[in-house]
């Protein structure tokens, strides 16, 4: 049998704790549901749990802990040339707690996605799915946005609803989403590499019909 061949669509993934959507991304890839290829994982915090479980599915990792920038930005600039030397060509954020600089959006301008767990604009930042049982809502969710450099404000790629059941807590409303999550990013990862996205003001266009 030939040997497969690596895919030229070069993931970077930036992380800041466990990675479990992380996992999901290097799963699908794995089992080549995702044509795609994870050059790199970058976390700001040294002892992410997310770091050991990328070196054991053979993806290369890299800490750039931010205390050590005086700035944002050169903290960004550093992870910049990490992901520009290994050629990626999309930034996945998994679990990465800091706000990007404007320069960094710039440099990787319409190729860095997020997830979040609620259907946004509602519940931005952290706490969603707290957020999201204190108001009431019915239904959450999760989101697979384009990122900006404000909070959980970029573009809307995808979004799957999640009811919000009368015995929830934050806890199990937040495994609940974390499933849907898993697969909705790495949908939202393949509609990119196939050239599908194109975004219009603040709409992204493409999405249908869904890739699988």
């Amino acid at each position: 049998m030939p040997e497969k061949k690596a895919s030229k669509n070069l993931i970077g993934i930036l992380i800041s704790g466990r990675g479990s959507n992380m996992r999901a991304i290097l799963d699908r890839i794995s089992a080549g549901d995702l044509d795609a290829r994870a050059a790199l994982v970058v976390s700001n915090e040294p002892k992410a749990a997310g770091l050991l479980l990328a070196r054991e599915c053979g993806v290369p990792t890299l800490v750039i802990d931010h205390r050590d920038s005086l700035t944002r930005e050169e903290h960004d600039r550093k992870m910049a040339d990490a992901l520009g030397a290994r050629g990626v060509r999309l930034v996945c954020l998994a679990g990465y707690m800091r706000l990007l600089s404007p320069w960094f959006i710039e440099r990787f301008e319409g190729r860095v996605l997020n997830i979040h767990p609620s259907l946004l604009p509602s519940f931005p930042g952290r706490d969603a799915q707290r957020q999201a049982i204190e108001a009431g809502v019915k239904i959450s969710g999760c989101t697979v946005h384009f990122v900006d450099d404000r909070v959980d404000s970029g573009p809307i790629v995808l979004q799957e609803a999640v009811p919000v059941l009368d015995d929830d807590d934050p806890d199990t409303l937040a495994a609940r989403i974390l499933e849907k999550e898993h697969d909705l990013y790495c949908r939202a990862i393949a509609l990119h590499f196939y050239g599908r996205l194109r975004v219009a003001g603040r709409r992204v266009l493409g999405t249908n019909p869904r890739v699988d």
